[in-house]
C-alpha cells in the first residue's frame, strides 16, 4: 500500500467535517445579522438602559398635540417610542409600555412615532399608513386600539396579510368603507415618510428605539424591548 493510498481515507473523513464547520459559522453569521437588522436587544447596545446614565442629546422635534399620545399628554414625562408594526421586538415591547403608562399613573405618557424598516419589513409601511387612517376616522384612542389590533393578529415579520387591515378597522368600531377609501388614497404616505426620517436623526438604528425625555428636556435613548425592570430604571432617572 502506498503513501497516497494511506492518507487517502484521512483527507476523505477530514472533507465533510470542514464542511459542516464552515456551514455552521455561515449560519451563525446569518442569524446574528438578521437579528440586528431587526432591532434584536440582545445584539444592539443598551445606550439608555441602566440607572445613573447621563442624559445625552438626541435630535428630536418637541411633542405636540398632533401626536399618538397614551396617557396624560401634561405628564412630566415621556417616551418617543419609534416602531414598526411586523417588528416581532415591537409586538412584545408594546405591552411592557402599556404597564409603565399604568403604572405610572398620570407622571409617565407614552407617543408612538412610526419607524417602518422597510428593508425587512415591507408591509409595515402601509400598515403605519393604515393606523394614520384609523386616528383620521376616529382620533386618538381609534389609534391605540387600531395598533393593539395589528398586534394582536400579525404574525410578525411580514406575515400580516394586508387585505385584513380593514376588517381590523370594522373591528374596532370603523368604518371599514371610509378606513379603506383613505388608505387606498395613500394620504397618510408623506406623514410615515417623515417619522421613519425623524426616527433616523435621532440615531434609531433598530425597532422598538425609544427616547425618555424628562420635564427639563433630557433625554435618555433605549435600543430595544427592554423588560420592564430595565425600562423603569431608565424612567426613574428622569424623574431626579
Amino acid at each position: 500500500m502506498n503513501e497516497d493510498q494511506l492518507t487517502k481515507p484521512k483527507r476523505d473523513y477530514l472533507l465533510p467535517a470542514s464542511i459542516f464547520v464552515s456551514a455552521v459559522l455561515i449560519a451563525g453569521s446569518l442569524v446574528y445579522s438578521a437579528g440586528k437588522k431587526a432591532g434584536n436587544p440582545n445584539t444592539q447596545a443598551n445606550l439608555g438602559g441602566a440607572a445613573g446614565n447621563e442624559p445625552v442629546s438626541v435630535k428630536l422635534e418637541s411633542v405636540s398635540k398632533d401626536d399618538h399620545i397614551f396617557g396624560d399628554p401634561g405628564a412630566p414625562v415621556k417616551v418617543i417610542e419609534f416602531s414598526d408594526l411586523e417588528c416581532p421586538f415591537c409586538k412584545k415591547f408594546h405591552p411592557t409600555m402599556k404597564q409603565i403608562v399604568a403604572d405610572y399613573d398620570g407622571k409617565v405618557a407614552w407617543v408612538y412615532q412610526h419607524f417602518p424598516l422597510d428593508e425587512i419589513h415591507t408591509k409595515a409601511r402601509k400598515e403605519a399608513e393604515a393606523s394614520e387612517c384609523a386616528a383620521d376616522i376616529g382620533g386618538n384612542e381609534k389609534f391605540w386600539e387600531f395598533v393593539d389590533g395589528v398586534f394582536a393578529v400579525t404574525p410578525s415579520n411580514d406575515g400580516l396579510d394586508l387585505t385584513k387591515l380593514p376588517q381590523i378597522a370594522k373591528d374596532i368600531g370603523l368604518d371599514a368603507s371610509a378606513f379603506s377609501s383613505c388608505l387606498d388614497s395613500g394620504r397618510y404616505a408623506e406623514k410615515v415618510a417623515k417619522a421613519r426620517e425623524e426616527a433616523l436623526r435621532a440615531g434609531a438604528q433598530g425597532t422598538p428605539y425609544s427616547v425618555v425625555i424628562d420635564k427639563k428636556g433630557r433625554q435618555y435613548p433605549i435600543n430595544g424591548a427592554l423588560p420592564y425592570a430595565d425600562v423603569k430604571a431608565v424612567i426613574e432617572q428622569a424623574f431626579k
